[in-house]
């Protein structure tokens, strides 16, 4: 088969190509993902360029404009797939894009910060004592397990094993982008081979579970009591919202869940290595760097001793 001429193939044509190419080497989700920002974002943008044409492009100055309009977070991600696209067509088509000179947009850093301890006791007695909606226990479980919203939606009774007092987390469950801009729900595996893991229980979540795990069989997801239908992540925050509103507790993201459970487990003298096994991170320094936050009192303490 004759190579594509360079001067001719059009991004449009390499891109199709190299989402071919990833089709079967990655995950559903990271697919659509792919596929997604490839359509919707750089199609649009210079889809129509040839690659040598390319060759001269100035993606700095994209970069600029997409800043403009979404986070730094989101614009490296997008710039990460550029480059890897660029990058297939530097090694199939002998071409240079001068790929180091494309800048990646360094992170800003937000504080989602965590629940102080009377909001978090409030928010306890309520999901623990006067709610009877089935779907809230995702919030109480998130709060004392630091699973991920996907993965709280994703779980089934069969999950959770009662005699070792452990959740396992073996999937999760996101809404993706699919054909023609549309969008769907998919139950896949997490994301990284270290997102699957045994996570022990609390004793106060362990209770609450099992009792209320009998009236349910193992194939139901938690959050429904049924095999076939699951509460999706954009309704869960939405509960959430409508909880904290009930109970008059400032708003914050529902990944503070996370970010609480993790900081009290700090607290309480868990080990990093340990909490970011739990939490399913790749290394350690992920679990430094975002998840544990150290209060003023404790920092005072410690200064006080110099």
């Amino acid at each position: 088969m004759r190579r594509a001429n360079p001067e001719k193939m059009t991004f449009r044509r390499l891109a199709d190509e190299w989402l071919l190419f990833k089709k079967y080497k990655i995950k559903e989700s990271s697919y659509l993902a792919y596929k997604y920002v490839v359509e919707q974002k750089f199609v649009k943008e210079f889809g129509r360029k040839t690659l040598v044409e390319l060759t001269h492009y100035n993606f700095n100055r994209y970069i600029e404009k997409l800043l403009r309009r979404l986070s730094s977070k989101t614009v490296k991600n997008m710039i990460s797939i550029l480059k890897e696209i660029l990058r297939y067509a530097e090694v199939k088509y002998d071409l240079n894009f001068k790929l180091s000179l494309i800048a990646s947009p360094s992170i800003k850093k937000f504080d989602i910060g965590v629940f102080g301890d009377k909001e978090r006791t409030k928010l306890e007695r309520f999901l623990m004592f006067k709610t009877k909606d089935l779907r809230h226990l995702g919030i109480l479980i998130s709060l004392y397990s630091g699973l991920r919203i996907g993965e709280v939606c994703a779980l089934r009774w069969r999950d959770i094993d009662f005699e070792t007092k452990t959740i396992c987390v073996t999937h999760t469950l996101q809404r993706v982008y699919d054909a023609k801009n549309k969008t769907k729900i998919i139950y896949t595996d997490p994301k990284t081979e270290s997102s699957i893991r045994k996570i022990p229980m609390a004793k106060p979540l362990h209770r609450i579970l099992r009792e209320l795990s009998v009236d349910y069989s193992p194939n139901a997801f938690v959050l429904t009591g049924k095999p076939r239908q699951w509460v999706e992540p954009m309704m869960l925050r939405y509960l959430y919202k409508i909880v904290l509103k009930k109970l008059k507790i400032k708003y914050r993201k529902f990944h503070c869940l996370r970010h609480t459970f993790a900081t009290r487990c700090i607290k309480v003298g868990m080990d990093v290595k340990s909490l970011s096994e739990v939490l399913g991170h790749a290394n350690v320094s992920v679990t430094l760097n975002i998840y544990v936050h150290s209060s003023n009192n404790t920092k005072r303490k410690f200064i006080n001793r110099l």
